[in-house]
C-alpha cells in the first residue's frame, strides 16, 4: 500500500485553492489529429468529487443560451493552467439546482475581498520570547 501513496504522490500538481461557486479559467490542451491547441473554458464550478489522484471538478458555462457542463480531472496534464476569475459564496457543496435556473437567478454571489491564503506560522513566532 505504501508503494501506491508515493506513486499517487508524485501524480499529484499544484493547483490552486477553489470551491464550488467559483468561476474559473480552465485552459485546456485539445488534440486534433496531429495538431495541439489550447482551449479556453470559463465557468462556475457546481461540484468537486473524490479526493488525492482521482479529484475532478465540474464546470459549467452558457453558450450561445445553452448550459454546458464538462468535467475535468483535476491532476490531469492536459490542464495547462487554471485561473480564478471570481469567488464565490455559496450556501452549498453541490450546486446543481443551478441547472434549472435563468438569468439573474443562476448567479452565486459573489465572495468580496477573495479567500484568505492559510496563515504561515514563523519559527520565530512559535519561539517563545526570551528575556
Amino acid at each position: 500500500m505504501n508503494l501506491i501513496k508515493k506513486i499517487e504522490a508524485a501524480e499529484l500538481r499544484e493547483v490552486p485553492d477553489f470551491k464550488p461557486g467559483d468561476t474559473v479559467r480552465v485552459h485546456f490542451k485539445i488534440v486534433e489529429g496531429k495538431n495541439e491547441r489550447v482551449q479556453v473554458y470559463e465557468g462556475l464550478v457546481l461540484s468537486i468529487k473524490n479526493a488525492g489522484v482521482g479529484r475532478s471538478f465540474m464546470v459549467r458555462k452558457n453558450s450561445y443560451g445553452v448550459g454546458v457542463e464538462r468535467v475535468f480531472p483535476l491532476n490531469s496534464p492536459r490542464i495547462e493552467k487554471l485561473e480564478i476569475v471570481r469567488y464565490g459564496k455559496p450556501r452549498r457543496a453541490k450546486l446543481y439546482y443551478i441547472r434549472e435556473k435563468v438569468g439573474k437567478k443562476a448567479k452565486v454571489k459573489e465572495l468580496l475581498g477573495g479567500r484568505k491564503a492559510p496563515r504561515k506560522e514563523t519559527a520565530a513566532a512559535e519561539a517563545p520570547a526570551q528575556a
